[in-house]
Protein backbone atom coordinates (compact mmCIF):
# COMPACT_ATOMS: atom_id res chain seq x y z
CA UNK A 1 0.00 0.00 0.00
CA UNK A 2 0.89 3.50 -0.84
CA UNK A 3 0.32 6.83 1.26
CA UNK A 4 0.64 9.63 -0.84
CA UNK A 5 1.38 12.99 1.15
CA UNK A 6 -0.40 16.15 0.92
CA UNK A 7 1.78 17.52 -1.13
CA UNK A 8 0.51 15.24 -3.63
CA UNK A 9 -2.48 15.84 -3.07
CA UNK A 10 -2.20 19.16 -3.85
CA UNK A 11 -1.05 19.06 -7.19
CA UNK A 12 -2.84 16.37 -8.04
CA UNK A 13 -6.54 18.60 -6.90
CA UNK A 14 -4.24 21.36 -9.07
CA UNK A 15 -4.47 19.80 -12.38
CA UNK A 16 -0.75 19.92 -12.49
CA UNK A 17 0.65 17.21 -14.49
CA UNK A 18 4.08 15.85 -13.27
CA UNK A 19 5.58 12.61 -12.29
CA UNK A 20 4.28 12.20 -8.41
CA UNK A 21 0.46 13.32 -10.15
CA UNK A 22 0.86 10.78 -12.67
CA UNK A 23 1.55 7.98 -10.20
CA UNK A 24 -0.96 9.23 -7.81
CA UNK A 25 -3.55 8.49 -10.96
CA UNK A 26 -2.36 5.02 -11.71
CA UNK A 27 -1.91 3.67 -7.71
CA UNK A 28 -5.65 5.58 -7.62
CA UNK A 29 -7.04 3.50 -10.76
CA UNK A 30 -5.36 0.23 -9.20
CA UNK A 31 -6.69 0.77 -5.03
CA UNK A 32 -3.22 1.36 -3.75
CA UNK A 33 -3.20 4.90 -1.63
CA UNK A 34 -4.31 4.48 1.76
CA UNK A 35 -5.22 7.87 3.60
CA UNK A 36 -5.06 8.82 7.66
CA UNK A 37 -6.12 11.08 9.90
CA UNK A 38 -2.92 13.43 9.18
CA UNK A 39 -3.41 13.74 5.83
CA UNK A 40 -7.07 14.25 5.97
CA UNK A 41 -6.52 17.20 8.17
CA UNK A 42 -3.86 18.49 6.55
CA UNK A 43 -5.62 18.29 3.14
CA UNK A 44 -8.93 19.45 3.70
CA UNK A 45 -8.00 22.48 5.76
CA UNK A 46 -6.54 24.18 2.79
CA UNK A 47 -10.23 24.29 0.49
CA UNK A 48 -12.23 27.63 1.08
CA UNK A 49 -14.57 26.76 -1.70
CA UNK A 50 -17.07 24.56 -0.10
CA UNK A 51 -18.15 22.17 -3.10
CA UNK A 52 -14.30 21.85 -3.66
CA UNK A 53 -14.01 21.26 0.43
CA UNK A 54 -17.03 18.34 -0.14
CA UNK A 55 -15.62 16.93 -3.24
CA UNK A 56 -11.93 16.57 -1.70
CA UNK A 57 -14.01 14.93 1.65
CA UNK A 58 -15.73 12.58 -1.01
CA UNK A 59 -12.17 11.62 -2.06
CA UNK A 60 -10.74 11.11 0.95
CA UNK A 61 -13.45 8.81 1.84
CA UNK A 62 -13.05 7.23 -0.59
CA UNK A 63 -9.82 5.72 0.29
CA UNK A 64 -9.10 2.82 2.85
CA UNK A 65 -8.12 4.94 6.60
CA UNK A 66 -5.52 4.67 9.14
CA UNK A 67 -5.44 6.18 12.40
CA UNK A 68 -1.49 7.82 11.82
CA UNK A 69 0.08 8.55 15.26
CA UNK A 70 -1.29 6.70 18.37
CA UNK A 71 0.77 6.12 21.60
CA UNK A 72 3.67 3.49 19.58
CA UNK A 73 4.09 6.16 16.81
CA UNK A 74 4.60 9.15 18.86
CA UNK A 75 6.99 7.88 20.98
CA UNK A 76 8.97 6.32 17.25
CA UNK A 77 8.38 9.75 15.71
CA UNK A 78 10.34 11.83 18.50
CA UNK A 79 13.19 8.70 18.14
CA UNK A 80 13.48 9.34 14.24
CA UNK A 81 13.16 13.09 14.60
CA UNK A 82 16.07 12.49 17.04
CA UNK A 83 17.82 10.50 15.24
CA UNK A 84 17.53 13.05 12.58
CA UNK A 85 18.69 15.94 14.31
CA UNK A 86 21.92 13.99 15.34
CA UNK A 87 22.61 14.05 11.61
CA UNK A 88 22.58 17.26 11.43
CA UNK A 89 19.27 17.59 9.84
CA UNK A 90 16.10 19.60 11.09
CA UNK A 91 12.39 18.45 9.81
CA UNK A 92 10.35 21.64 9.07
CA UNK A 93 7.30 20.35 10.26
CA UNK A 94 6.37 17.50 12.79
CA UNK A 95 3.60 16.23 10.90
CA UNK A 96 6.02 15.08 8.13
CA UNK A 97 7.90 12.93 10.41
CA UNK A 98 4.08 11.48 12.30
CA UNK A 99 3.74 10.76 8.26
CA UNK A 100 7.54 9.03 7.60
CA UNK A 101 6.94 7.03 10.91
CA UNK A 102 3.68 5.78 9.98
CA UNK A 103 5.30 4.48 6.83
CA UNK A 104 7.95 3.05 8.43
CA UNK A 105 6.31 0.86 10.94
CA UNK A 106 3.52 -0.09 8.69
CA UNK A 107 5.84 -1.05 6.13
CA UNK A 108 4.31 1.27 3.46
CA UNK A 109 5.80 3.40 0.53
CA UNK A 110 5.29 7.53 0.35
CA UNK A 111 4.59 9.23 -2.62
CA UNK A 112 5.73 12.53 -2.16
CA UNK A 113 6.72 16.36 -3.36
CA UNK A 114 8.15 17.56 -0.27
CA UNK A 115 11.82 17.53 0.18
CA UNK A 116 11.65 16.99 3.94
CA UNK A 117 11.27 13.14 3.48
CA UNK A 118 14.48 12.99 1.81
CA UNK A 119 16.91 12.56 4.51
CA UNK A 120 14.61 10.29 6.22
CA UNK A 121 15.08 7.93 3.29
CA UNK A 122 18.15 7.20 3.82
CA UNK A 123 18.70 8.00 7.53
CA UNK A 124 15.33 6.11 9.00
CA UNK A 125 14.43 3.96 5.99
CA UNK A 126 11.32 5.33 4.86
CA UNK A 127 10.18 3.93 1.60
CA UNK A 128 9.20 5.99 -1.40
CA UNK A 129 7.60 5.52 -4.38
CA UNK A 130 8.66 6.93 -7.69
Amino acid sequence: MIVADTSVWIDYVKGIIAPHTDLLDFELLNNQIITGDIIITEFLQGFKIDTAFIKAKELMESLVYYDFIGHKNAYKAADYYRKLRKQGITIRKTIDIFIATFCIENDFQLLHNDRDFDPMEEIIGLRVRR
